[in-house]
């Protein structure tokens, strides 16, 4: 009954989402994407096929793109965040950077006390998908289909202790208690794994900016829509801010907005042939990592680098009906050096 419960609030919510839809906010939401898909094919040169392959996959969903546009009120416009960026003389170009990961503005993942960025196996966007300095972040998405849009680029959606990484500023070897999950059902796994894993890191917490909260350093003092009480599309504004237009909300490997602005999908493996960061293409279950853009007036939850959140809305990442919500977006990493990079 437990199962049934769940498929039918599934199907609930799906229904009100799709009774919310209008023609009007579906035109201008197309209109919107359609400016979208215009920058991430300039700026990350992507291809005719790439594009097409990301145009279907938000085709398909309906909802996908950087909020209904019909009630987001962003903080700042584009305009505002570039010209604040240009007045303090910022620029998120690096060419370093693009050289070690062979893509636009992603970061080398390593571990900072023993290697150099040359050293990395692995990068991580800088900036929440479409991963584009002053764009607004992409929600309204599910874990699969931020793992195809990852996949469609050449990247793969990050494991969790790799956000975890970039965000604590050093990427420490994995340390899922796969033992903890053996002969457990996936809800027990991941409560004990959690709790193992947040009791180890609990005494060290720190944030991408430091080691104390801090308000006003990152993208988190807008507000919600008034009349958002849940998650509804048509009450429900994603009233988040440009890509980066809090230069200081950064970790220490040059990553930023991991804390406000966006939550994020992350993959959670229970076993090792479920690790995105070898090469897994059956992946594992979902997590959320970081907070949201109402964080500094509203902290909802946890929001420390290393935390592990509860299996809230959890699901497989690959399930076509995981979890979507205003204020959840994405961002994708990248295997280099000749590990495999899985593709969906």
């Amino acid at each position: 009954m437990k199962h049934l419960s769940a498929a039918l609030q599934c199907f609930l919510a799906l229904f009100i989402l799709a009774g919310e839809s209008h023609p009007q906010d579906r035109n201008r939401l197309a209109g919107q994407n359609e400016a979208l898909f215009l920058q991430l094919r300039q700026v990350h040169q992507l291809t005719d096929e790439q594009m097409a392959k990301i145009r279907a996959v938000f085709a398909a969903s309906g909802y996908m793109g950087q909020g209904n546009p019909a009630i987001t009120q962003h903080p700042f416009t584009t305009e505002q965040c570039e010209k604040k960026l240009e007045s303090q003389g910022v620029t998120y170009a690096n060419g370093a950077f693009e050289k070690i990961c062979g893509a636009k503005y992603m970061a080398p993942l390593y571990k900072a006390t023993a290697q150099k960025p040359e050293d990395a196996r692995s990068c991580i966007d800088q900036f929440e998908f479409p991963n584009i300095p002053a764009a607004y972040p992409v929600v309204w998405v599910r874990t699969r289909e931020a793992a195809e849009l990852c996949g469609i680029q050449g990247k793969r959606l990050c494991d969790a202790h790799e956000w975890e990484g970039a965000c604590a500023g050093s990427l420490e070897e994995p340390d899922y208690r796969f033992d903890l999950a053996r002969g457990k059902t996936p809800e027990q796994a991941i409560g004990l794994m959690r709790e193992a894993h947040n009791r180890k890191y609990g005494p060290s917490k720190s944030w991408s900016y430091g080691p104390a909260y801090r308000k006003g350093v990152c993208a988190a003092s807008s507000r919600k829509s008034p009349a958002c009480t849940g998650g509804s599309w048509s009450q429900c504004g994603s009233n988040t801010f440009p890509a980066g237009s809090f230069p200081e909300c950064a970790s220490s490997l040059q990553v930023y907005d991991l804390n406000g602005n966006a939550a994020e999908h992350m993959n959670l493996p229970l076993n090792q042939s479920q690790m995105s960061s070898r090469g897994s293409r059956e992946l594992g279950y979902t997590e959320m990592k970081g907070s949201w853009f109402i964080f500094d007036t509203y902290p909802a939850h946890q929001d420390w680098c290393r935390w592990r959140a509860p299996f809230w809305h959890g699901s497989r990442v690959l399930d076509k009906q995981s979890h979507q919500n205003y204020h959840l977006g994405f961002r994708c990493c990248k295997s280099i050096h000749g590990e495999n990079t899985a593709s969906r």
